[in-house]
């Protein structure tokens, strides 16, 4: 895969790599083992990637401050429209991204670690929960507010809200906060949907995860309505 040199990674870069060489005890401060194991959803803004296979971002490349080059691969996904997923472990304070290495010492594929990540959330910070939101639109959260998009990715609480909908379900997460969606066959909740999804993302600034509608029906996710152009 063509190597990247984005400025948003190369600053995260730097920010990730400041304490493995500055100050090793705070990076041991983070709990490696399975069972910290969570995952993210960021924006991976011009993307529209059509199914939800896993593809690896590969190795990306940045420059420190100190004008030292350095290349890093980690546990980043290409996953679905415009958005990725980040294997993380987590801390009190902030979250540590997983390096391929990680999942090879863990002994898990990529599709077994989100499993795993979804598990541990869900242990962590609660099960899901939809609660009725405005325009006929139902919000999902759980224990850690800024973790509810991660629940996009909890394919049994989807599983669950289809039998309600067996039409399908149109559902947003335009930031990390936010995760809301609407029964495909309520025109004017999926109307009311769209206005929302587009105020709450252009307000998200840095907390931003996706522009696009999706829709899941059938056990799986597609692209309803696709990401904005950057």
């Amino acid at each position: 895969m063509a190597r990247r040199n984005h400025t948003a990674f190369a600053l995260w870069l730097a920010l990730l790599c400041a304490p493995l060489a500055g100050n090793a005890q705070a990076a041991d401060a983070f709990d490696t083992g399975p069972a910290n194991l969570m995952a993210v959803l960021r924006e991976s803004a011009g993307a529209n990637k059509q199914d939800e296979s896993l593809q690896p971002y590969g190795k990306l490349r940045a420059t420190m401050p100190d004008g030292r080059a350095i290349e890093l691969e980690t546990s980043w996904f290409h996953y679905l429209g415009d958005m990725h997923i980040r294997l993380v472990f987590d801390g009190p304070q902030s979250m540590q991204s997983a390096s391929p290495e990680d999942l090879q010492r863990l002994r898990l594929e990529p599709q077994q670690a989100l499993q795993l990540a979804i598990a541990n959330m869900r242990r962590v910070y609660g099960t899901p929960a939809a609660q009725p939101w405005s325009g006929g639109l139902m919000q999902v959260q759980g224990g850690a507010p800024d973790l509810n998009s991660s629940y996009f990715l909890d394919r049994d609480f989807w599983q669950e809200q289809l039998r309600q909908h067996p039409q399908g379900l149109v559902a947003a997460v335009p930031r990390r906060g936010g995760l809301v969606y609407a029964p495909a066959d309520d025109d004017d909740a999926v109307a009311s949907l769209r206005f929302s999804a587009t105020a709450l993302y252009a307000g998200a600034a840095r907390s931003r995860v996706s522009s696009a509608l999706y829709l899941f029906k059938d056990g799986h996710w597609s692209v309803f309505q696709p990401p904005m152009a950057p």
